[in-house]
């Protein structure tokens, strides 16, 4: 029997929204759940997934790099360490192209979003990279850039890989979302023996979140004997003030039947170990899992064991790379390369691997040499 409890805020428009969205997460066709049902060989995906990442599958061929562009890029908030990867990964090429970048930090608020894309179309761009906002919420403040002509990237702006439909965004860049979530459910049902009890955290804030946790979701949900807790809302820029006290409710709630966390950020993490440890809970007590970004503070924890056993990592600095190469093809006027990097799961197993001394997933697969290749034509 799988029971699903969905808690939200205080605020009315906030509860019919949620609801909404979580209906369509929890509620989707039969079709949709049918093809993303708890494959047979779960256990070989997840294997495969932390494989050590040694060839370079990307593009080689593309336009030679543009000389002498500005670009400018929005950041949703660069306190979050995805991002603030991701923006070093762009200067860090951009350097190496020969641009200029220019960042505007939307510290996570839709007032700062206005702010950071006044001021960048106000810089005057070449090309403009969009960091972590979600493409839709940005779509009127894109517009004047798609009039003038800027070209458009982004990272994490929309909830696949690729194009954004009805966006100037030409290519969003990131792993496939739907597997990222997949493989970290997966991760967790084969750790448990298919007894997982889980609860899924997600920001309803974002289409990609949502899309992530409907993906978790369902997996948990087609493991007969995983019990799939609750799906809680919690917003990332909130999660310094809210974690704490949703991981003792939780814990208050749910006791030893709460198994294994998984979040759509590590974020919520860093918040919620100091409760676990104060609380007194053994380091194997509680599996907390992550499909997404692979910040610093989850190597710690997954290289010290104490409650984070993975976080499907994204290769930060090569999107960063990846997003340059992306806009250098349109200002080329060439397609963009639609180039999606396979997931890797990170543990405590191969986290010394792939950047993992470093506490980042950076691929041992000389990805710089072959973008630089690609420019220098």
């Amino acid at each position: 029997m799988h029971d699903v409890t969905i808690l939200r805020g205080c605020h009315l428009r906030r509860i019919l929204l949620t609801t909404a969205l979580f209906g369509a997460v929890l509620l989707a066709d039969a079709a949709w759940a049918q093809s993303k049902a708890l494959p047979a060989d779960a256990e070989k995906i997840v294997q495969a997934a932390t494989r050590r990442v040694s060839t370079w599958d990307g593009p080689t061929t593309g336009p030679a790099g543009a000389k002498g562009k500005s670009i400018a890029l929005i950041a949703e908030d660069l306190h979050n360490g995805g991002i603030l990867g991701v923006a070093q990964g762009v200067r860090e090429a951009a350097r190496v192209i020969g641009w200029k970048v220019k960042v505007f930090d939307a510290g996570g608020s839709a007032a700062g979003r206005d702010r950071a894309a006044a001021d960048a179309l106000a810089a005057g761009p070449d090309g403009l990279v969009v960091v972590g906002a979600d493409a839709r919420e940005m779509h009127a403040r894109l517009q004047p850039f798609a009039r003038r002509r800027i070209p458009i990237v982004g990272w994490h702006v929309g909830s696949e890989a690729g194009p954004v439909p009805d966006s100037p965004v030409a290519m969003n860049v990131s792993t496939d979302p739907i597997e990222v979530a997949r493989i970290t459910a997966m991760a967790a049902v084969v750790a448990s023996g298919g007894r997982a009890g889980v609860v899924i955290f997600t920001d309803s804030n974002f289409e990609i979140a949502m899309v992530k946790a409907k993906a978790m979701a369902y997996v948990v949900r087609a493991c007969p004997r995983c019990t799939l807790l609750e799906v809680r809302d919690v917003a990332i820029s909130r999660s310094a003030e809210s974690m704490p006290g949703v991981t003792r409710d939780l814990m208050a709630r749910y006791g030893e039947r709460w198994t294994h966390a998984l979040a759509i950020n590590d974020i919520y993490f860093d918040y919620a170990v100091p409760e676990l440890v104060e609380a007194g809970l053994a380091n194997d007590r509680l599996s907390l899992l992550s499909a997404g970004d692979g910040s610093a503070a989850a190597f710690l924890r997954i290289r010290a064991r104490t409650f984070q056993t993975g976080t499907v990592a994204e290769p930060l600095n090569l999107h960063g790379w990846q997003l340059v190469d992306e806009l250098n093809r349109l200002l080329a006027h060439q397609p963009v390369s639609g180039f999606i990097i396979p997931v890797h799961l990170v543990t405590g197993d191969n986290v010394s691997f792939d950047g993992g001394t470093r506490l980042q997933f950076d691929p041992d697969n000389n990805y710089r040499e072959a973008y630089r290749r690609i420019w220098q034509r």
